[in-house]
Order: structure tokens, then C-alpha cells, then sequence
């Protein structure tokens, strides 16, 4: 498959490659039951469970630190990182920490851990021995990936013209076995498939669309929200995503999607029903209202990207709210079943609850929402004053929201006592995490440096660097502040939060 002609490639990375060796060396339950064709991957495995240096026991503390209960959460945690940086041996992150993705965030100084252990490893050489087994993995690989971007295009109607700078890359890992992940980058998308038997075709297939239509809704945001109030139907579905309940465009992007699967299945019209009946339940109901689009977009001429307004036009959303009237939505299957003798429910520990809306917070960051993140973290002030980890997001929101004097304010209190007591400092927030504390230090500079204050922002750029522990982005960002005032990117209209 020809990338430069296709946007698409399939291929192996030596980040991946990387991360998932400090994975298997940090004694990781890697997959290897897709390695019965991989020889030397699999006597590498070895070799890396029984390597001894520093570096290796520095990771392997790194990675009990940051061990989730969930295996393939604490992977996607490490392939969100492997997809976001660049080449070893210096893995630079290829995008400003302000608009890193929450799970690269989550393990932050990995990139300096792994930089040592890919040293001490020699995983320049180890990689040389393995790479022809990756090539015959890739070479096999290609043909259902070719397969999938035909069909796909084919019912679309789109000629993808890569000249955009548009990218999407299947990347081969076999230690991921069936756990596939995918991530996007601004252009790039990205999915880590395993080298099993069986190639991930649903998976791949859900990923490549995503790539062919997430500029859509986009592109008539206007359109899309004129179909809101559906949403307010569809969030109170149990089972639907934390992240779509507040997001529409990200929601309405996923329900055509799905309706584009279902018709490119060809499915009979009972078993259409049936998972249309199902996607109700878990609260995507666009999807029905999508389907009944996409059989008339069947029968005209234009290509999805110029047919997509009259797709929304079609969606008649009173109709809808008169449908989805006395729609029953589906219990959480995570949840305990209720009046159950068997199974009593368990209520979320405080901890877990202050975790997950500290996740929300953060994700809805990084989907550039800072009105509900600002929600959600004045949530957790409510139930958890003083929670650093709040102020912080709260401080990040209010710059997204160009309130410049609520960050500043909230910042400082940040900074103003991290070795205080609560009872010492009322209303301040005690946090003694370096990271929390030295791009607070770095955002006030910026923020002095934005009101002409250049004394003061140099003073808070040096209090940064004096930050023990602080992690080296935030190092990086403290040094260029104290050699040259700080500016926004080109062309943003953003205030100080972009680095």
C-alpha cells in the first residue's frame, strides 16, 4: 500500500516497539499468544523480564507507581504516550503539553525513564534482530487494511486526496495481542493492532472511518447543533460514554459512524433492527435517525462530504423526541443489578469518585470544552474543597475561557503555600506535587509577561525552575520564559495556556 499516494500505511514504530519493551521489562502481562510465528519477539520478552540496571529499576518502580487495576487501561496509558512521541532515542513529544491527551499526562516523566532504559537496554540492536518478523507481519497485514479503505470509500463515495497531509497508520505490535488501541493527532491518526490469527477487521475498519468523517461535523458544526436537543435525551442513557454526555459534535460523529457499519454489513432486516433496538438502549439513538438518512444518501449521487448537510437536514428531531418518548435505556452492566440477594451494591469509594471526575474534568480539557470542565471541577470543589489537583484544572479552564484574573488568582493560591497545613492556610490548596507547582509558576509568568509585567514573569519562571522534582516539559517552557517574554502561537487567539 502505497502511503504517499493513499494516506494510509501499514507499518511498524520503533516508539511502540519502545514502550512496549519497558512494558514487557516492568513485567507487564503482555499477550503472547500471537507470538507462535514471532520466535524472536517472544526469546526478546525474555530477555527484558530478566534484565538488571538502574534504569530498568527505575522503570519498573515508574511502572508499580502507575499500575491500574485494568490491564488494558494501564496499556492504552502507554500507547496514548508512544503515539504522541517521536523516535528514540530522545522520544520528543510531538505536541504542546497544554493539548497532550489526559493518558499521556497520567504517566508524565515516562519520557525520561524510558530515554534511560532504551540506553541501558540496547534497544537500538534488539530492534535490528526483530524487524524482519514485523515486516512479515506487515506484509500480511495489508491486504485486509486495503480491503477495509475500498469498501469504506467505496460506500462514501470519496477519492481521499492525501495532499491535506491527512495520515492514518495501522501499527503492528504484537505483545498488544487482541487489544487494540487508536488515538488521533490533529491529521494523524493512529491504531495499534496485535499479530494474532485473527486481524481486528471491526476494530481497523471503525478507526479508518473516523478518519474519513470526523471532519464533517466539524466542518457544519452549525448544522450538527441545530440537532442538540437530542442529546438531552440520549445523556441519560446509563451506558452511554462520560465523554459524549456533554460533547454533541463528538456524539453525533460517533452515531454516524455507526450507522455506517451497520450499512456496509448489508445486514438482514430483522438484524438491522435489532441493532439499531440495541443502540437505543445504550443511548446512541442518532444512529436509527442516521441509518434512515443513509438509505436515501444510497440512492443519490453525491460523495458524503457534500452530501452530509442534507443528512442532517433529514433529522427531523421533534419526531425523534416523540419516539424516544417512553424509550427504555439500559442499567449500566457495570453496575450492581439491583434488589439482587445475590449481589448487594457497592457504593464508589470517595477515592474512586474524586479519580473519575478528575478524569472527566480533564478529558473535557483536552476536547477544548473549558465551560464543562470548569463544571465539573467546581463539582469536585464542592464535595472536596481545597483538592489541588481541582484548582489546577480549574485554573486551566479559566484560561481556556479567557478569564485571565480568575486563573491568575487561583494559580497563586496554587503556589502560595504548598507546605502549609489546611488549618494553617484556610482556603488554600496544600499540594507538594511538583508538576501541579511548577507549571503553576510557569502559567503566572505567562500571564505577567501578558500584562507587560516582565520582573514579575522572569521571578515565577525561576520559581518554576526551582521546583524540586518539577518534570522537564515544564523546565523546557520555565528556560524559554526567562531567555525571551512569552507570545501565543501564530495565528491563536487563545490567551497564555498553549506552550
Amino acid at each position: 500500500m502505497d502511503s504517499a499516494v493513499s494516506g494510509v500505511s501499514v507499518e511498524a514504530s520503533q516508539q511502540v516497539f519502545s514502550t512496549m519493551c519497558a512494558l514487557d521489562a516492568a513485567g507487564f502481562n503482555s499477550d503472547e499468544s500471537t507470538l507462535s510465528e514471532m520466535p524472536s519477539r517472544l526469546a526478546l520478552r525474555t530477555e527484558l523480564l530478566n534484565l538488571q540496571g538502574p534504569a530498568t529499576t527505575e522503570l519498573r518502580e515508574f511502572y508499580r507507581d502507575h499500575l491500574l487495576a485494568d490491564p488494558g487501561e494501564t496499556l492504552s496509558r502507554f500507547m496514548t504516550f508512544a503515539l504522541v512521541v517521536g523516535p528514540p532515542p530522545r522520544f520528543d513529544f510531538l505536541l504542546d503539553r497544554d493539548i497532550l491527551p489526559p493518558d499521556a499526562l497520567a504517566i508524565e516523566g515516562f519520557q525520561e525513564i524510558l530515554m534511560n532504559f532504551y540506553h541501558e537496554a540496547h534497544l537500538d540492536l534488539r530492534w535490528s534482530r526483530v524487524a524482519p518478523e514485523y515486516q512479515r507481519a506487515i506484509a500480511r497485514d495489508q491486504s485486509p487494511v486495503r480491503r477495509i479503505v475500498m469498501v469504506s470509500n467505496g460506500y462514501l463515495r470519496e477519492i481521499y486526496n492525501p495532499k491535506y497531509g491527512h495520515t492514518f497508520t495501522v501499527y503492528v505490535e504484537p505483545l498488544v495481542g487482541n487489544r487494540t488501541n487508536f488515538r488521533n493527532n490533529g491529521n494523524h491518526y493512529a491504531i495499534v493492532i496485535g499479530a494474532g490469527s485473527q486481524f481486528p477487521l471491526a476494530d481497523v475498519q471503525h478507526a479508518y472511518l473516523h478518519f474519513m468523517l470526523d471532519p464533517l461535523p466539524l466542518k457544519y458544526r452549525d448544522l450538527v447543533n441545530q440537532k442538540k436537543a437530542i442529546l438531552n435525551i440520549a445523556a441519560r442513557a446509563p451506558r452511554l460514554p462520560v465523554e459524549y454526555k456533554s460533547d454533541f459534535l463528538a456524539y453525533a460523529d460517533e452515531a454516524l459512524i455507526k450507522a455506517v457499519e451497520l450499512r456496509i454489513r448489508h445486514l438482514k432486516p430483522d438484524e438491522l433492527e435489532a441493532a439499531l433496538a440495541e443502540n437505543d438502549r445504550a443511548g446512541f439513538v442518532m444512529v436509527r435517525m442516521f441509518v434512515t438518512e443513509l438509505q436515501k444518501f444510497e440512492k443519490a449521487e453525491p460523495a458524503m462530504s457534500l452530501y452530509f448537510p442534507d443528512l442532517l437536514k433529514g433529522i427531523d428531531v421533534e419526531a425523534e423526541r416523540k419516539r424516544l418518548q417512553n424509550v427504555t435505556f439500559a442499567p449500566d452492566t457495570a453496575a450492581p443489578a439491583e434488589n439482587s440477594a445475590a449481589k448487594k451494591a457497592v457504593p464508589a469509594t470517595p477515592a474512586d469518585e474524586l479519580s473519575q471526575l478528575l478524569a472527566q474534568g480533564d478529558h473535557e480539557i483536552a476536547v477544548q470544552d473549558p465551560t464543562a470542565a470548569a463544571a465539573t471541577f467546581e463539582k469536585v470543589l464542592a464535595k472536596y474543597p481545597d483538592d489541588p489537583r481541582a484548582f489546577y484544572g480549574l485554573a486551566v479552564s479559566s484560561l481556556l475561557n479567557h478569564d485571565a484574573v480568575r486563573a491568575q488568582e487561583l494559580f497563586e493560591k496554587l503556589v502560595s503555600a504548598p507546605h502549609t497545613t489546611a488549618t494553617d492556610s484556610p482556603g488554600a490548596p496544600v499540594t507538594s506535587d511538583p508538576s501541579i507547582l511548577a507549571w503553576s509558576h510557569v502559567y503566572l509568568g505567562r500571564l505577567h509577561d501578558f500584562a507587560d509585567e516582565r520582573d514579575q514573569a522572569v521571578s515565577e519562571y525561576q520559581a518554576a525552575l526551582a521546583v524540586d522534582g518539577a518534570p522537564e516539559a515544564a523546565r523546557a517552557a520555565a528556560t524559554r520564559g526567562v531567555s525571551a517574554p512569552y507570545g501565543p502561537p501564530a495565528g491563536s487567539e487563545e490567551g497564555p495556556q498553549k506552550q
